[in-house]
């Protein structure tokens, strides 16, 4: 039997799948581990606690396999964080996460000093708090004497690929979400690093997502239980191997994620670059392929919200019956009509990414009047949530990538009003597949090429991922929803000042 596991280094855990010849997921584990937050606004980790929650997957997942049985390892994990490390391989800092706010100052300087549109020619991105730059220049600045000690910055999963096999290494999806990318030429920007003054020799070498990078060390591979012929590929960023395991590897597919967060990713054989910076261009971990992504930052996030918030005999009540509170949610709004009774959700709880850029939104019911229920409410949120999904799928559109179907996954693609609502606002065809396993099965694909298991990705998608079930748009929902998808768009319009001012009010 040949196995290949696949490695999320995530943001509240690590995941590790193993998987056979035939897709199967034959073991899985969830070993999980603290965020810290020792100011506002901050958000890091330890990278030993990713290495002990990997190694410790790995041997739970090797004891529960045939011995000798895993050929090939493939990581992703949680993008954009760095780790700094000495000419030694120590951390020297704790690694500043994805969803650290530190670096304002710092994205400004980026900005000014290179120019909002050359920045986004250089690297087909702005200059945004998530991104690895400006946390490297924050170090800089703020930590000087750790910064003199610097001679490798890597990103999470990367910083785990170096502990299983001593090298320095990363993808190209990964590395396009650094802001140091020359995303175009598949290469590190020279120009780029240059103007910012960060050392090129820093950072890894860079390879496709299948390519194998190295061996798991003779002494390491004894430790886990590995063969001592290991490979380990380069994998890619979790939206990217995530992208693969929806089988989001050919044009017209596209997936959507419902989870606490929203993601629209769209697979792409030219680049496209939103000139606005309102989705992310990136490498895909498909060799010579690139992705688009759009990132809403409350969508299942703004239901849980409402369960938690307002929603406290639903919650009662399921604990009575066993059934999931977002059940009787979801079936009260499912008597209410397209459009809530003229109720519109701005599902902004968290600021915004796509298409807004905007720290200062904020949530908003537009139209509340005393006929108003929570079954409308409930309704206009699912609807804001597909208006805001529907936001990146028009930018999408309007870059010239065709869109002839959305994979949907995360919780909220349980839901099948939902998926319907989805279908009518997008006015596309929703699928869901069989597979639900998430960054990690993509990682695992990724490691299967070199397994000899497939002789390509796209062989391994159209093998082991199924579409099991479709949900097609109603004509006449559709064209209802065209007004409320306008007013949606102007209502953010006439309250995107008045968010800026009480923002600055409140000091956000």
């Amino acid at each position: 039997m040949s196995i290949v596991t696949g490695i999320d280094v995530g943001t509240s855990g690590t995941k590790i799948v193993a998987i056979n010849e035939k897709g199967e997921v034959v073991a899985s584990t969830t070993k999980p581990y603290d965020l810290i937050t020792p100011k506002p606004g901050w958000a890091q980790q330890n990278p030993e606690d990713w290495k002990k929650a990997v190694f410790e997957g790995i041997k739970e997942i090797t004891s529960r396999i045939p011995k000798g049985s895993v050929k090939s390892i493939g990581l992703t994990g949680q993008m954009h964080g760095s780790v700094f490390l000495d000419e030694n391989g120590n951390v020297l800092y704790p690694a500043i996460l994805w969803c650290d706010q530190r670096t304002a100052k710092q994205c400004e300087e980026i900005t000014e000093k290179v120019g909002e549109k050359r920045l986004i020619e250089m690297v087909s991105n702005p200059a945004l708090t998530g991104f690895t730059a400006p946390k490297i220049l924050w170090l800089r600045e703020e930590e000087p004497e750790v910064y003199k000690r610097v001679r490798h910055v890597l990103l999470p999963k990367d910083y785990i690929r170096y502990e299983l096999t001593g090298d320095f290494a990363c993808d190209v999806a990964d590395a396009s979400g650094t802001l140091l990318f020359d995303v175009k030429n598949r290469k590190w920007h020279d120009e780029l690093l240059s103007i910012l003054e960060i050392p090129i020799e820093w950072l890894p070498e860079t390879y496709e997502g299948p390519e194998i990078t190295g061996k798991v060390k003779p002494d390491i591979a004894e430790e886990l239980g590995l063969p001592q012929d290991t490979y380990v590929v380069a994998g890619g960023g979790d939206q990217a191997a995530g992208g693969v395991g929806c089988g989001v590897v050919k044009p017209g597919i596209v997936s959507a994620s419902l989870g606490t967060s929203g993601v629209v990713f769209a697979f792409s054989e030219t680049v496209h670059t939103d000139p606005e910076g309102r989705v992310h261009t990136f490498c895909h971990s498909v060799p010579g392929a690139w992705h688009v992504m759009g990132v809403m930052l409350s969508a299942g996030g703004s239901l849980q919200w409402f369960r938690n918030k307002l929603c406290a005999e639903e919650v009662e009540l399921s604990k009575k019956t066993g059934v999931d509170p977002y059940t009787y949610i979801t079936s009260s709004a499912e008597k209410v009509a397209p459009g809530s009774a003229g109720l519109i959700f701005l599902p902004y709880l968290s600021g915004e990414r796509t298409p807004h850029k905007d720290p200062y939104a904020r949530g908003a019911f537009i139209g509340l009047s005393l006929m108003h229920s929570k079954a409308e409410m409930a309704r206009a949120i699912l609807e804001g949530v597909a208006f805001g999904m529907k936001d990146s799928v028009e930018i999408m559109k309007g870059m010239g990538i065709p869109i002839n179907q959305i994979r949907i996954s995360g919780g909220g693609a349980r839901s099948p009003l939902w998926r319907q609502i989805m279908a009518d606002v997008c006015n596309i065809p929703i699928v869901t597949i069989n597979i639900d396993e998430g960054p990690a099965y993509g990682a695992g694909l990724l490691a299967s090429i070199s397994a000899g298991m497939f002789k390509s990705l796209s062989e391994a998608c159209e093998s082991v991922i199924k579409e099991i079930d479709y949900t097609n748009p109603i004509s006449q929902n559709v064209e209802e929803y065209k007004f409320w998808y306008e007013e949606f768009k102007l209502a953010y319009k006439a309250l995107a000042p008045a968010y800026k001012r009480i923002g600055e009010k409140l000091g956000v």
